[in-house]
């Protein structure tokens, strides 16, 4: 029996989520089509009628994941205090939190070596991400010009997709910790 388009789509949406999961807790390389269609409930050959290839899947959950966690960083700077949405932003993303959950975490952190090394579509999403990022940033930087919002909201990114990768590199908790709240203090001060 045919599937409806609805259910088709619905399909679709539920294994670019997986996908985007399992990617940021495995990585791109170790995460099979099995690993992500599997927990679905769908096989491997069902992929195919989704997709082209596994390349357009990871290009597609880059960008689903980067678009949860830019809802997420909009949120809290909404949340928070108007003169504190900077701020805010930093804290949502440089955290603990954020360290520790990794399947909704960014994928930036979670994946930046292999989508650096990813075909041109999915570096295009992760390039689409990180401006996304960086936009965030920058319209929460009051007082400087534009120029100068941005380019202080591309040190700001790198610097938290930085701290992030590198607090779960490190084996140390203490040291982890400190290198989320070292990014911070020195972000707070911009």
């Amino acid at each position: 029996m045919r599937k409806s388009k609805v259910e088709t789509a619905d399909t679709r949406r539920r294994i670019v989520e997986v996908a985007a999961r399992e990617f940021r807790i495995h990585g791109i390389q170790a995460t099979g089509l099995n690993n992500v269609m599997s927990p679905l409930g769908l096989t491997q050959g069902g992929f195919y009628r989704h997709f082209s290839s596994k390349d357009q899947l990871i290009a597609e959950a880059c960008s689903q994941a980067m678009t949860e966690v830019i809802d997420g960083l909009e949120a809290a700077a909404r949340d928070s205090d108007a003169d504190n949405g900077f701020a805010a932003v930093v804290n949502a993303y440089v955290s603990e939190h954020h360290r520790d959950t990794r399947t909704g975490g960014c994928p930036l952190a979670a994946m930046g070596s292999e989508l650096a090394r990813a075909d041109a579509q999915t570096r295009a999403a992760a390039t689409q991400g990180f401006e996304e990022l960086v936009d965030v940033l920058a319209k929460r930087m009051d007082g400087k010009s534009p120029k100068a919002a941005r380019s202080s909201a591309v040190f700001a990114a790198a610097a938290m997709i930085g701290a992030v990768t590198m607090s779960r590199v490190v084996e140390d908790s203490d040291a982890s910790a400190a290198i989320l709240e070292d990014v911070k203090q020195h972000l707070g001060a911009m």
